[in-house]
């Protein structure tokens, strides 16, 4: 199966996103090491969607992005060439159910994990602020970004809530405005390029990635048999 991809960088450090698998991604300090990881993350991703995964994935860039961002923090503003077009409803429809499992099943991650205030890593200072650490930090901040995804796009949004109600009333703001499958690309904050496809790709990517780091220090601290994965992650 051939896995097409988008190429963001900058330098060295990688962020490579699958079009195929929408907000599947893997970072790397090198094209070919974010490559070596795309396997793993495809094969999840469909255990995750109820799929049986593919054991032999090839990697095809078809797109590459040069970036000034610090992308080894996952600092990203790339807009697919794929994120342009207009969506059918039952696109629509589809990636919407994928983006509110994905906020459930982050949920429902959190949820299992017995102390949600421990933390196994040090402190640390990133673009947006000090990393979240702790299971709390880590659903309060992948949560709170709900408002800010939907205003980019024009559509009036909050955070409060659950990660899945508020996400949910999201989409109802949006679904109100009739022309919102015309998925017109708007400029936002900090003259970055949005359209819904986007915003649809970047819940499911930002889930992917404090779930991650959420399911890895739950497991370091409280062990695999104490903690949830509703992801199918797989840790290496």
């Amino acid at each position: 199966m051939t896995n097409h991809c988008v190429w963001e960088h900058n330098g060295g450090d990688t962020l490579l996103y699958s079009t195929d698998f929408v907000g599947a991604y893997t970072r790397g300090e090198t094209l070919e090491a974010a490559e070596a990881k795309m396997q793993a993350e495809i094969s999840a991703y469909l255990k995750w969607c109820g799929k049986q995964a593919d054991t032999d994935i090839e990697t095809a860039i078809v797109e590459e992005k040069a970036s000034e961002l610090t992308i080894r923090d996952a600092d990203s503003d790339v807009l697919f060439e794929s994120e342009k077009a207009p969506l059918t409803a039952e696109e629509y429809r589809t990636l919407k159910e994928l983006a509110m499992k994905s906020a459930g099943d982050f949920l429902a991650l959190y949820e299992s994990i017995p102390d949600k205030n421990a933390a196994a890593i040090p402190e640390r200072e990133t673009f947006y602020g000090k990393v979240p650490r702790t299971a709390h930090e880590m659903y309060e901040h992948t949560k709170n970004v709900n408002a800010y995804y939907f205003s980019e796009i024009g559509v009036e949004a909050d955070n409060a809530g659950t990660i899945c109600a508020c996400r949910e009333r999201g989409f109802e703001a949006l679904e109100a405005k009739p022309d919102f499958l015309q998925n017109a690309v708007t400029m936002g904050s900090y003259g970055e390029d949005w359209s819904l496809r986007k915003v649809l790709r970047r819940f499911i990517w930002h889930d992917r990635i404090h779930a991650k780091a959420m399911y890895r220090m739950a497991v370091n601290i409280f062990g695999a048999e104490n903690v949830e994965n509703p992801f199918c992650f797989v840790l290496q």
